[in-house]
């Protein structure tokens, strides 16, 4: 990627609409749309004001000629006051595939390159338009799928969880001025911070590091998403439930057990929680190669799961399989993996007292609910968000940390400063401390992009589309 270069690229979805808008920014942006934009004044694009929508002529070359292919509007924004702190040009003309294409190579015969996926935002965040984790919101933004997604990237695009990471890091920064200032001045008349100020600077900021840490619990639900399994025996009506979350028939059913032989996994929604969600083979004794393997996978995906659906059919009794795999839900929800077990097929007038006390002995989650009337998917949503969403939370308006980097950063910041705290209170040097406290401070730099490695930046911009 050339910084140097005035980029350009389609900004509007490919398709036909009502309008397309063809994006330049660099350099030599109003020279480059000068050459393909002709307003219907007859007076030059550089003469008009910046942010004003002008009429004219888009042309593009035709052998060795320059013509018309379109009429549109151009706004030039000047630098720094542009979304990438560059010269820039908007260039709004028809929606056609054809046309819009034609426009865009006419802008790249007259000078531009064409970007790269995310260069106007990387350049954004490059000429201080926006940190590293604003960046990442607005990219959650053009991606969300649900209204919690979308309120969660919009409260970071904010600046929310930059103002909070800002403030944290400006309170360590006193701490280090003060103390270093005496370390580099000792004779001078400088006041310096006690050591129970400093601690009390310290506990005040690790305090709020520690409420953004939890806030990760309700972010990553929203954001990322929770690896969720279904697991239980076969025709315990895992599919059905399957299909039943996803509102439609992505996976087969039928009264046949050992359907389901691999894992199904799809991306849904259930009381404002992201769950990444697997279908698994139904556990059973077989001698069948091909559903030995979707079993072993069964398992494999339940250990790597955040949230385990049990699913049992309340009209029969348990099998070994069950016992077996009740053993199994116990133990990792003593390890403090959620697990929900779902009384299925509650729309039937039989049940199975034991199945139903022994589940409800067993585990502390219990719901039930029909997969196949969808009765009971209501409580189990409200189930679901209370597990993993903290409803004192604002997504709009509070610091909510949203996906796996930032919360490694936190939790590094916040381990360096338990560090220092547990120095200060042993004694220690205050300078032997700021060791700690530095390394606090790089943690949070990291978070907003003021130090990163180059190739975590190239990932995160890598995932924008190309006029983003």
């Amino acid at each position: 990627m050339q910084l140097l270069d005035t980029i350009a690229a389609i900004s509007t979805p490919h398709g036909k609409g009502g309008v397309a808008l063809v994006r330049i920014s660099g350099a030599r942006a109003l020279s480059v749309a000068s050459r393909v934009f002709r307003p219907k004044s007859g007076r030059p694009l550089e003469s008009y004001p910046a942010r004003q929508a002008v009429y004219g002529s888009i042309l593009a070359p035709d052998g060795e000629e320059w013509v018309a292919v379109d009429d549109g509007i151009a706004t030039v924004f000047a630098a720094p006051s542009s979304f990438t702190g560059e010269e820039t040009v908007e260039l709004c003309c028809h929606g056609g595939i054809l046309l819009t294409q034609t426009v865009l190579s006419g802008v790249l015969a007259a000078g531009a390159r064409a970007a790269e996926a995310g260069e106007f935002t990387r350049r954004a965040f490059l000429n201080g338009k926006m940190d590293l984790s604003a960046a990442e919101a607005l990219g959650s933004l053009l991606e969300a799928g649900n209204r919690q997604q979308l309120s969660l990237a919009y409260g970071g695009l904010g600046g929310r969880l930059s103002e909070q990471i800002r403030s944290c890091y400006e309170s360590l920064l006193d701490v280090m001025t003060s103390v270093q200032a005496c370390i580099d001045f000792p004779d001078e008349d400088l006041s310096q911070m006690s050591r129970e100020d400093m601690q009390g600077a310290l506990e005040s900021t690790a305090c709020r590091l520690r409420d953004l840490a939890a806030s990760y619990r309700t972010g990553h639900a929203i954001a990322e998403g929770i690896p969720t399994v279904i697991c239980g025996r076969t025709n315990a009506g895992k599919s059905t439930l399957y299909n039943a979350l996803l509102g439609r028939e992505a996976a087969i059913v039928t009264d046949v057990e050992g359907t389901t032989r691999d894992v199904l996994s799809e991306t849904t929604v259930l009381g404002g929680v992201t769950l990444r969600l697997s279908d698994t083979a139904g556990l059973r004794s077989t001698e069948d190669a091909v559903e030995r393997i979707g079993i072993d996978r069964t398992y494999r995906a339940m250990q790597e799961a955040e949230l385990i659906l049990a699913t049992f059919d309340r009209t029969r009794p348990l099998s070994c399989e069950e016992i077996a795999l009740l053993e199994q839900l116990a133990a990792r929800e003593r390890e403090g993996t959620p697990v929900i077990a779902l009384l299925n097929k509650a729309d039937r007038d039989e049940r199975c007292e034991q199945t139903e006390r022994t589940l409800l002995q067993t585990l502390s989650r219990t719901v039930t609910l029909s997969a196949q009337t969808g009765q009971g998917l209501d409580e189990l949503a409200r189930v679901v968000e209370e597990l993993f969403l903290d409803g004192s939370i604002d997504l709009r308006n509070d610091a909510v940390v949203a996906n796996a980097r930032q919360h490694a950063a936190v939790a590094a910041a916040l381990a360096a400063l338990d560090q220092a705290l547990e120095a200060l209170s042993g004694g220690l040097p205050v300078d032997v401390c700021c060791l700690d406290i530095r390394e606090a401070m790089r943690a949070l730099s990291e978070l907003d992009g003021r130090a990163i490695d180059e190739q975590i930046v190239a990932a995160i911009f890598s995932r924008f589309c190309v006029g983003k």
